[in-house]
């Protein structure tokens, strides 16, 4: 069985998530005007319920709604502009549909009006480190919470005309461990500040703040963070290392590659992907968990 949390489930509004029965599909739902992978839906609040509605009925168990791209160079928004683009999606959501959301941000504030919207989950890309007031929030609120492993430096952001935008000389002494080192510390900075380990789960960040070459090892590699003993959530989906595995196909060209890297992260260890293709990689998911979770 693939997965080897501690933590036998998690329920989120009335949804069960069985860690090692299966792997859960989250859904990416960008509310942004510039996401990398081209789904951008900017503020139109129409257009991402019928994002939502195909992603429900693909199957999705979890969609999660973020308003501010963290493609490697992307400039930073503010988190009123950030409010303004995912507030108000969160709440025709939550109001249409009984899918759990998570909502994709790494400020505190941000993560607090969502949650007050009706988001269920926070994924936050910094693990904790982008804002000293999110561990509290998170123990606050009794919220799950996932921490993604992220070393992005702008100064190494390196823009292909083939493949997007990546990082070149990212610095390891080894991968693995040292990304276990980073996660075992926004893991204890959590349990710290009170949040227990049910909540908590935990992210390789493919892509953020990895080469395309360290990319492919982290996902090859994926089964030592279970060291960690929490749940695993990859999102291999149309990152820039596919793009130049495939010579330089943009992110909309990339399904079948995606398709490959989901398939090996559930035979990592996976308990959740997060996908842009919810219906290709929602049946991806279940022919990966035919074989590794007999």
């Amino acid at each position: 069985m693939a997965a080897t949390s501690t933590a036998r489930f998690l329920v989120m509004r009335h949804t069960e998530l069985a860690w090692g029965t299966r792997t859960y599909v989250m859904a990416v739902v960008n509310v942004t005007p510039d996401s990398f992978s081209g789904d951008g839906l900017g503020y139109d609040v129409i257009q991402s319920l019928y994002r939502v509605r195909q992603a429900v009925e693909g199957g999705a168990d979890i969609v999660d709604i973020g308003g501010e791209s963290t493609r490697p160079g992307a400039e930073p928004v503010s988190a009123a502009e950030e409010l303004r683009r995912i507030v108000p999606v969160i709440r025709a959501v939550r109001e249409r549909f009984d899918v759990p959301i998570s909502v994709d941000t790494y400020k505190a504030e941000v993560a607090a009006a969502a949650l007050d919207a009706g988001a269920d989950l926070i994924n936050d890309v910094w693990a904790f480190r982008a804002d000293p007031d999110m561990a509290p929030l998170v123990a606050r609120r009794g919220v799950p919470v996932v921490l993604m492993h992220n070393r992005q430096a702008t100064e190494l952001v390196q823009l292909d005309p083939g493949f997007g935008p990546h990082y070149v000389g990212v610095a390891y002494g080894d991968l693995m461990a040292d990304m276990v080192t980073d996660l075992a510390a926004s893991i204890a900075h959590g349990r710290a500040s009170g949040v227990a380990d049910h909540q908590m789960i935990v992210d390789p960040g493919l892509g953020f703040g990895k080469t395309p070459e360290q990319s492919l090892e982290a996902l090859d590699r994926l089964g030592e963070l279970r060291a960690l003993g929490l749940p695993l959530l990859a999102g291999p989906s149309r990152k820039s290392f596919i793009g130049k595995v495939l010579g330089g196909l943009p992110p909309t060209e990339r399904v079948e590659g995606s398709a490959a890297a989901v398939a090996l992260a559930i035979a990592r260890g996976a308990d959740i992907v997060r996908v842009h293709d919810v219906l290709a990689m929602v049946r991806v998911a279940r022919v990966a968990d035919a074989i590794v979770r007999r």
